[in-house]
């Protein structure tokens, strides 16, 4: 009678049938643990039942290869521990457990257990769709996914992605005054054995830095007089990162801001700093330095070779555990360094453009979530010149953008189908123009501007001059101020004409192509992507990524923590699995790539966790129509 009642009260037992649930009680053995005790070890254990939890506490965990304790969680009274594991897991604790407190436990019989999950659909549900939740989690489900090397590839990926800047060594900032000669300020640096001196001026504030390649190409190659001030020859601007920061983040920081040498800085003082050579040189087996490797290429032909091999590196980040927003970064990086490339050789070709301007990219590479089936989404932004100078100058920038367009084209960034480059003459203009351009399409909101407001507000810098960019963003920071209701209107509406593809019963929506049920993994990430814009233009956020802008999100308090947990998870682990279902297609199936996941290469657990996923999608959709979407109709 006891254990009946206890079980009356604990899910997912009360789902039973009044008389299944007390032959189950019947079954029950009653088990009592002294604190302390291990229970379970992971992957070692063979559960020979599952324990439902009666009075006191369970403490689990997984281990890492230095014995660190991870994904630590307590359970309680009412929890059951082991259904997943011998669900899931061939029978083999998924984790490590600990009683605390002298718990005592009600232990059911595997073979009880199985046959309930067996009879009793909503019964078994109750474990696998918890388990989908939890794939959500990238370290956990890179343990899952490959158990028997998680030591090993969850050191890997420590090194490389989880060590933080002020876990490395940092050299001491050596500086002298913006007034010292330059033949003393050389003689500082061999004394001090640095390659990098940085500058301050008469408040003691950091203002340039001059290394061994600023007094080869700034003072001997050009024989100006050593007795000169070194600030005439010093490089800038200054870079910083906070020591908070993930080694990973500075690398390419330094890829993207071109700099060899980083500030570090904590509680805003300059602690140290950083050499682009000296993290590389740490980090020798990384995919991070074949960065370096495309910034060295040299033509059209090795450039597109470089981009062949990143489908390789993705594999081995994800095979890693790296979370994809990481891995989206990496290809981001590498995309921009190409592009670099190109731009650069374009105009030492054309010659010096005749205005200053801004090359931005746009959609998912603007958002730093570019993938391997990747188009051109850019545009150019140039200064506004006198009416005698404008013809000269749009026809430079048109021909400027149409063969920096091919030469991307003929790498592997294939053109935008829907002409959303700087190629098309509508997205190559002058900042004047540009301004137009955005009020227009906020002024007008019907479906087709509100698509270009949804594709230009995704943008982001490249190569030029900030400072265009940055008026750019002061101008949409203004408009945005106004009332704007019918552009979320028809944005909202945009967001939720695709919906997560769920059945009426819960299951994955197919389509059928080339004789396959697939679904389309691009549309199902679609709604995350559009609602959280919409949320940042309400809230006049300028981040670019999905991940970034959600974050500002939370801490404006738009979001609640769980929600940003929910969102974020969901969000990366589609994208993890688009980014390897794409780089398996381009190395092993020597096809395209596509955003198309065949239902049936799916585990079972998989498919458990993207049902999860759509339904917490669709109920951000369903705040996204009564935020959005009612306000005008009432």
């Amino acid at each position: 009678m006891e254990q009946l009642e206890f079980l009356k009260k604990v899910a997912p037992f009360n789902l039973l049938p009044p008389e299944t649930l007390a032959s189950t009680a019947a079954q029950l053995q009653k088990v009592t643990y002294s604190k302390e005790t291990v229970i379970y070890q992971q992957e070692i254990s063979k559960m020979k039942g599952v324990d439902i939890i009666v009075s006191g506490e369970y403490e689990s965990f997984i281990y890492d290869n230095l014995h660190n304790m991870r994904l630590v969680e307590s359970h309680r009274e009412g929890f059951t521990f082991g259904g997943q594991s011998i669900l899931l897991n061939r029978n083999r604790s998924l984790r490590t457990v600990i009683a605390k407190e002298g718990t005592v436990v009600y232990f059911l019989p595997r073979k009880t257990f199985k046959a309930l999950c067996q009879t009793f659909e909503n019964f078994f549900q109750f474990f696998t769709i918890d388990f989908g939740r939890r794939m959500m989690n990238e370290e956990f489900a890179n343990f899952f996914k490959n158990p028997a090397s998680f030591a090993e590839s969850h050191g890997a990926s420590d090194q490389l992605y989880s060590k933080k800047i002020t876990d490395i060594e940092q050299r001491d900032i050596v500086s002298c005054s913006y007034d010292t000669p330059i033949y003393l300020a050389a003689t500082q640096m061999a004394q001090a054995k640095v390659s990098c001196l940085f500058i301050r001026d008469g408040n003691e504030k950091i203002v340039g830095y001059v290394t061994d390649i600023t007094i080869r190409d700034n003072v001997v190659a050009k024989q100006i007089d050593a007795a000169m001030p070194i600030s005439s020859v010093m490089d800038n601007p200054i870079i910083s990162i906070s020591v908070q920061a993930y080694v990973y983040e500075a690398i390419l920081m330094m890829f993207r801001t071109k700099t060899r040498y980083l500030l570090t800085e904590d509680n805003g003082k300059y602690v140290g700093f950083l050499s682009r050579n000296k993290l590389l040189s740490e980090q020798a087996q990384s995919p991070l330095v074949f960065i370096q490797s495309v910034k060295s290429a040299s033509s059209v032909t090795e450039l597109k070779e470089k981009w062949q091999r990143v489908p390789m590196f993705v594999i081995q980040l994800l095979d890693r555990g790296v979370n994809a927003e990481i891995v989206n970064q990496v290809i981001t990086t590498i995309a921009d360094t190409i592009a670099l490339k190109v731009i650069e050789s374009v105009i030492a070709e054309l010659g010096k453009p005749p205005a200053k301007f801004v090359f931005m990219a746009l959609g998912s590479e603007g958002r730093k979530e570019q993938t391997l089936k990747t188009d051109q989404d850019n545009a150019i932004v140039y200064e506004d010149k006198a009416n005698e100078h404008r013809e000269l100058v749009r026809e430079y920038f048109l021909t400027f953008a149409d063969i920096v367009s091919e030469r991307l084209n003929t790498i592997g960034f294939i053109f935008c189908t829907g002409g959303f480059m700087a190629k098309n003459p509508k997205w190559t203009h002058s900042l004047s123009h540009w301004k137009r351009n955005y009020t227009e399409w906020m002024e007008e909101s019907v479906p087709e501007t509100i698509i270009n407001f949804s594709t230009f507000f995704d943008c982001r810098f490249i190569y030029g001059e900030v400072s265009i960019m940055n008026d750019l963003k002061s101008f949409l920071d203004e408009a945005l101020k106004k009332p704007m209701e019918k552009v979320f209107f028809h944005m909202a509406n945009n967001a939720l004409q695709y919906e997560p593809p769920l059945t009426f019963f819960r299951n994955i929506r197919t389509i059928t192509r080339d004789k396959q049920e697939v679904f389309d993994i691009k549309k199902a990430m679609t709604p995350i992507v559009d609602l959280v814009r919409i949320y940042a233009l309400k809230n006049r956020i300028f981040e670019v990524n999905t991940g970034e802008r959600l974050k500002a999100l939370q801490q404006k308090g738009v979001f609640t923590e769980t929600e940003l947990q929910e969102l974020t998870q969901s969000y990366y682990f589609l994208m993890s699995m688009r980014l390897k279902n794409q780089a398996n297609q381009i190395i092993h199936d020597k096809s395209s790539p596509d955003n198309y996941i065949h239902i049936d290469k799916l585990t079972s657990i998989e498919e458990a966790t993207l049902i999860e996923i759509f339904k917490i999608i669709k109920n951000f959709q369903l705040g996204i129509k009564v935020r959005f979407t009612n306000r005008l109709l009432n």
